[in-house]
């Protein structure tokens, strides 16, 4: 067997690698996704309460003023955790991302080298069938009868 078909199973292991970390930056990517579409859901949410705030505030009682101004405060504590859950699954996807990078060049690597035997065991093909053909070339030849 020669050293490129030896070297096959490497490449398949190092192509499923680079599909699994494929495979996982599309999951942290949308997972990133969803923690800002839930933080732009929660800021437009705590925005609409603020706004409604501001325009009855005059009209509201002592404790609902203090109950709403409660709730704002929740509201923005909660915003700020998403935020950084945000972050994190932001980091989480620039991790994988490098996983993936890393995985890439690796099976880029281990195919450079696949195709450089190749290429070496073609041209040891090509010598070594010139080297028969030189030496079928030198043999006496019988004459004929």
């Amino acid at each position: 067997m020669t050293r490129s078909k030896r070297m096959q199973p490497v490449a398949h292991v190092a192509e499923s690698r680079q599909q699994d970390a494929a495979r996982q930056m599309g999951e942290r990517q949308r997972i990133l996704e969803e923690q800002i579409q839930r933080l732009q859901e929660l800021d437009a949410y705590r925005e609409e309460y603020a706004r409604r705030f501001e325009d009855g505030a005059a009209g509201m009682m002592g404790l609902h003023v203090r109950e709403y101004r409660l709730f704002l405060a929740r509201l923005t504590q909660a915003a700020e955790e998403q935020a950084r859950n945000v972050e994190r699954a932001r980091q989480a996807l620039e991790r994988s991302q490098g996983d993936w990078t890393r995985c890439r060049i690796h099976s880029d690597a281990v195919h450079k080298v696949i195709d450089r035997l190749q290429v070496e065991e073609r041209d040891q093909d090509v010598r070594r069938e010139q080297s028969e053909n030189d030496e079928f070339g030198q043999r006496p030849r019988r004459q004929g009868p």
